[in-house]
């Protein structure tokens, strides 16, 4: 992937109540305490948390000084952290994976708990999809935990249309999980 692309579609974003930053090492402070007590997250995704707050922040240093590519520089990272604009605290965060073809093959998302509800999820998501399709992504594949209707919802809202269950698809805490998969085509 280009480095020129892949800025372009991590480039900030803005929406009515939010500004989706490029995630970096100056986010690692704000993320770290919510990312190590929020038990309710962890219920629907399946990353780790941070060992430590220098971990964080050296795994986000190294994503901006790839520019917002994978390891191997073959996929666009973009990464939003989610700050709301009414009082500047941030909030969760958007990603997608975006192949050479211009694919988004895993868009993602989180909201911390107190924020959950309020519709700051659907407003993201729908202005990264929005983002992407704009920059020339031509499909988006997102997948939901089975159960999580949540956040089924709000890939509705962003144009998605479900596609299928996959079995098996994703292990959270240990327990093989079925997920939904959820596409979207510009």
């Amino acid at each position: 992937m280009q480095a020129e692309i892949a800025a372009q579609l991590a480039a900030a974003i803005e929406t009515p109540r939010l500004w989706l930053e490029p995630i970096g090492e100056p986010h690692a402070e704000a993320f770290f305490q919510p990312l190590q007590q929020d038990e309710a997250l962890y219920r629907w995704i399946s990353c780790p948390k941070p060992t430590s707050l220098d971990a964080l922040r050296r795994h986000w240093r190294e994503l901006s000084q790839r520019q917002h590519r994978s390891p191997d520089g073959c996929l666009a990272w973009p990464v939003w952290a989610l700050r709301r604009k009414s009082d500047g605290r941030y909030i969760g965060r958007v990603d997608a994976e975006i192949t050479p073809a211009l694919e988004a093959s895993n868009l993602g998302y989180y909201v911390f708990s107190p924020f959950c509800g309020l519709g700051y999820a659907s407003e993201a998501a729908g202005a990264a999809t929005e983002r992407l399709i704009a920059r020339g992504v031509q499909r988006l594949v997102a997948t939901v935990t089975v159960g999580n209707t949540a956040s089924g919802r709000v890939l509705q809202k962003a144009g998605f249309k479900f596609a299928r269950i996959l079995p098996g698809n994703d292990v959270i805490r240990g327990v093989e999980m079925d997920d939904e998969e959820w596409l979207r085509v510009a």
